[in-house]
C-alpha cells in the first residue's frame, strides 16, 4: 500500500536482487532495471494520487517516451539496492523525472533520465500537462549528472534480426510493452559478447505504439562494436531507437 503525500519531492524504494532475477553474470539485466524504474516512477505519482488508478478515471496515462542510463556496475546477486526518483523540471508536453541507483552501502551506481507524456487513452493524443498543480509544487529542480539523450537518427544497417510480436509481449494496453522492446534489442548480441563486456550506457526513444502478431524488424549498425545504434519497425513503421555504448568487464 503506497502512503499518499501529495508533497513527497522525491520517493526512495529499496529492492532485494535474487538469482532468479539476475542474468548470466549474477547482475540485475537491464531489463529488470527497466521495470523497477517504470515501477518506483508509478509508486511516487501514486503517492500524490495521480497514478493509473486516479487518471484512468479522466481516460488518460502516464506513457513512457525516451529513457537513459548510465550504469558504473549493475546490482548483483543477493545485494540491496535502492532507487531514489525526483521531476527535476516539466513543461506543456512532457515530465522529465530523474533516478538515482545505489548499492546497499549507499554507494550510486547509476542514474536514469526518463521523460514522460500524459495521453488521451482514446485519442492516443498527449494531454497539456502544464497546469498540473501537484507537479508544478513538486519540482526540484535537482539535476542529473548524465548527459542528456542524444538525438537518435536513422542510420544505414551492418545487420538485421527479424521476428514476430507475440503474447507475452502484449501488456495491458493492448500494445507492446515497453521493456519487452529493450528485451529483444538486447537478445541481437550473443552471450558470449555479454560475457565480455555490459552496457554502461542505453538509450531508447518510444516512436509509435507496435502490436501483438506484427512482424518486427531490428536494424543494427555496429561499426564501432562498443558504440552501437538499433532501431526497431513493424510492418514497415519506425517503433524504437536505440543506442548502446558497452564497456568491457
Amino acid at each position: 500500500m503506497i502512503e499518499s503525500n501529495p508533497n513527497l519531492k522525491e520517493y526512495k524504494q529499496s529492492f532485494y536482487l535474487s538469482a532468479g532475477e539476475c542474468n548470466p553474470q549474477a547482475e540485475m539485466p537491464l531489463t529488470l532495471l527497466m521495470n523497477r524504474i517504470i515501477e518506483v516512477a508509478t509508486n511516487h505519482a501514486n503517492t500524490w494520487g495521480v497514478g493509473y488508478a486516479r487518471l484512468i478515471e479522466d481516460g488518460q496515462g502516464w506513457v513512457l517516451s525516451r529513457v537513459t542510463i548510465e550504469m558504473k556496475r549493475y546490482p548483483r546477486v543477493d545485494e540491496w539496492y535502492t532507487l531514489t526518483t525526483w521531476i527535476e523540471d516539466y513543461n506543456r508536453h512532457f515530465s522529465q523525472r530523474n533516478m538515482e541507483i545505489a548499492d546497499g552501502d549507499g554507494n550510486v551506481i547509476g542514474y536514469a533520465r526518463t521523460i514522460w507524456v500524459v495521453i488521451n487513452l482514446n485519442t492516443r493524443e498527449s494531454v497539456d500537462i502544464s497546469k498540473l498543480s501537484y507537479i508544478s509544487a513538486n519540482v526540484t529542480g535537482h539535476p542529473c549528472p548524465i548527459e542528456p539523450q542524444s538525438r537518435l537518427r536513422p542510420f544505414e544497417p551492418t545487420r538485421t534480426e527479424d521476428f514476430r510480436f507475440r503474447y507475452t509481449d502484449i501488456d495491458f494496453n493492448g500494445h507492446v510493452n515497453t521493456v519487452r522492446y529493450l528485451e529483444h534489442l538486447v537478445n541481437t548480441f550473443p552471450m558470449q559478447w555479454h560475457a565480455q563486456n555490459f552496457i554502461e550506457r542505453m538509450e531508447i526513444a518510444f516512436v509509435k505504439e507496435a502490436y501483438y502478431d506484427s512482424e518486427a524488424l531490428v536494424t543494427i549498425d555496429d561499426n564501432d562494436p562498443m558504440n552501437v545504434r538499433l532501431d526497431i519497425s513493424a510492418d514497415g513503421v519506425p517503433r524504437v531507437r536505440s543506442r548502446f555504448i558497452f564497456k568491457k568487464r
